[in-house]
């Protein structure tokens, strides 16, 4: 358990440098799309289409990094009305639909968009980067949700998340 509470950090610990990477292009990117546009009359063609890519990695990182750290959003007030068991049972029921989300939607339907791009052979308009590489945080954010999942369900288990 102890490999695996490292790992999980480690994980984590990675997850925020590349938030916090992906967030300072974001920032000079809009940044440098207002100054263009002000200051000097014209506007980058790219910067747009930057910022959306760069906003769709954010996101969908972001809500597996919520994942990981439960700070999704939540509401508790039937879950508190259970019984402690009946809490747990509620636990294993949540993290179980968490899992079989991110397994359908996000892991195979994310790895359909991803090749069906790629086959197609389909750009983006500006940056003319393979739409695949962009819809690939989908399967990869699905793959460490269901992981998270797993990783809550092992704390579940041995009786260290409550809630």
């Amino acid at each position: 358990m102890k490999a695996t509470n490292v790992l999980f950090d480690k994980a984590c610990r990675v997850m925020e440098i590349i938030l916090i990477a992906i967030f300072g292009l974001l920032v000079i990117d809009v940044l440098g799309q207002v100054f263009s546009r002000y200051i000097l009359g014209q506007s980058f063609a790219f910067t747009e289409e930057l910022a959306r890519f760069s906003l769709i990695w954010l996101s969908v990182l972001g809500a597996a990094y919520l994942n990981a750290k439960r700070q999704h959003l939540s509401m508790d007030f039937l879950y508190q009305k259970f019984s402690e068991s009946g809490q747990k049972r509620a636990l294993y029921f949540i993290e179980l639909c968490v899992f079989l989300f991110a397994l359908v939607v996000m892991v195979i339907g994310g790895f359909n968009l991803v090749y069906t791009t790629l086959h197609l052979g389909q750009l983006s308009g500006t940056l003319r980067i393979p739409l695949g590489y962009i819809y690939a945080i989908m399967p990869i954010s699905g793959l460490l949700i269901m992981w998270f999942s797993l990783y809550h369900v092992s704390l579940i288990k041995a009786n260290k998340l409550t809630n």
